[in-house]
């Protein structure tokens, strides 16, 4: 599989709505010019609009471990999955789960068929994680989150320890990099540190030119 450069829209008004779409579009120019692995995480509200046209995945950036019934305000995996959507984070940093609920929502993710991202903020916790063999765990320091240092330039030993304790308890599942990344040297630098990929955000949403952005860092993974 190639090295993934995920894309999480969070809600940045920049990123919500039709201007969610055009993050898309440009991703999937970047994509198809640089035969890259993009994906991008919209707001739920977004999921359906944005999915109908996208050409490359969408995840959702969030799911509850509930099924069909009396739960209202919750966020149904299986409805994501009619959505649109062909993945989810878990636990991110700015929506933390207790641990047992993270190994309900990857299980209930997998019989609605979603590809699994959770959320680590350190290398115990993502091993703790890898337990539940979710397909990827994002490891992302939440004081770096959203800064302009990277977590591979600022922490480096942070994803090397990531990857050996995940592999460790759990071989097949991937490690992501994310919290600070935002240019190309960020990501070589992580996928020579052993990460699969990247989780990124404001980097792309909040540029000035997120097409520019995206190609910048996919750059760095092909």
């Amino acid at each position: 599989m190639k090295p993934l450069l995920l894309i999480n829209l969070k809600t940045y008004e920049q990123g919500t709505g039709s201007k969610a779409e055009k993050i898309v579009e440009a991703s999937e120019k970047v994509a198809k010019k640089m035969k890259a692995n993009i994906v991008v995480a919209p707001q739920t509200a977004d999921i359906f609009r944005v999915s109908e046209k996208a050409k490359i995945p969408v995840y959702a950036q969030h799911i509850d471990p509930v099924g069909p019934g009396s739960n209202t305000g919750w966020t149904l995996p299986l409805a994501v999955k009619r959505a649109g959507a062909t993945g989810t984070i878990i636990n991110h940093s700015e929506h933390r789960l207790v641990s047992k609920r993270i190994g309900e929502c990857v299980r209930m993710a997998k019989d609605a068929g979603l590809v699994t991202v959770c959320c680590a903020a350190n290398p115990k916790k993502a091993a703790s994680i890898a337990k539940f063999s979710p397909d990827f765990i994002a490891v992302e320091p939440p004081y770096l989150i959203g800064g302009n240092v990277s977590v591979s330039e600022a922490r480096p030993e942070i994803i090397t320890k990531t990857v050996d304790a995940v592999k460790s308890v759990n071989p097949r599942v991937k490690v992501l990099c994310g919290a600070g990344i935002h240019s190309r040297k960020d990501v070589e630098k992580s996928l020579e540190l052993g990460a699969s990929g990247v989780l990124v955000a404001s980097g792309v949403v909040k540029a000035k030119s997120p097409q520019k952005a995206i190609e910048d860092l996919a750059g760095g993974l092909v």
